[in-house]
């Protein structure tokens, strides 16, 4: 048929299973909505919106190419988007990535080659540094009883 096989052994990219898969001949106009695997070969004028609570991965092609938000807990950028990008976990971006808009993520990878034109804001924990010793107490004005 397509050559993606059964759901049991379909097509995974970087990793992760792709649960659907946009052709690069298609456009999506409007707001997509979407839960697991979203692999982007084509080009969507709207937003991309992982459901709340479920794991998800977006993906962009390299031909693939975004103008509007993207907000999913893993975000993988190997074309184009033009937009704010919302990556609670962990936000790539490959040699062939352009970027214009504002960058949220927690765990960022900017391979060589890419080109990001906008703001970096990270936004997940602060990672894990050497313990620092507590600070010393600055002498009080009171001046201490005298037996």
């Amino acid at each position: 048929m397509l050559g993606f096989g059964t759901p049991k052994d379909r097509a995974t990219r970087a990793g992760e299973a792709v649960d659907t898969l946009v052709g690069p001949e298609v456009v999506l106009r409007g707001e997509l909505r979407f839960a697991g695997g979203l692999y982007l070969e084509g080009c969507l004028l709207g937003s991309a919106l992982a459901l709340e609570g479920r794991p998800a991965q977006f993906t962009i092609a390299a031909r693939g190419r975004v103008e509007g938000e993207v907000r999913a807990p893993v975000v993988v950028v190997h074309g184009c988007v033009v937009g704010d990008i919302h990556a609670g976990e962990r936000l790539e971006l490959g040699p062939g990535a352009r970027v214009e808009g504002r960058l949220h993520y927690s765990v960022l990878q900017i391979a060589a080659g890419a080109a990001v034109s906008g703001q970096l804001q990270h936004c997940g924990p602060a990672p894990a540094g050497p313990a620092q010793a507590p600070a010393t107490p600055a002498p009080s004005d009171e001046a201490a009883p005298t037996a």
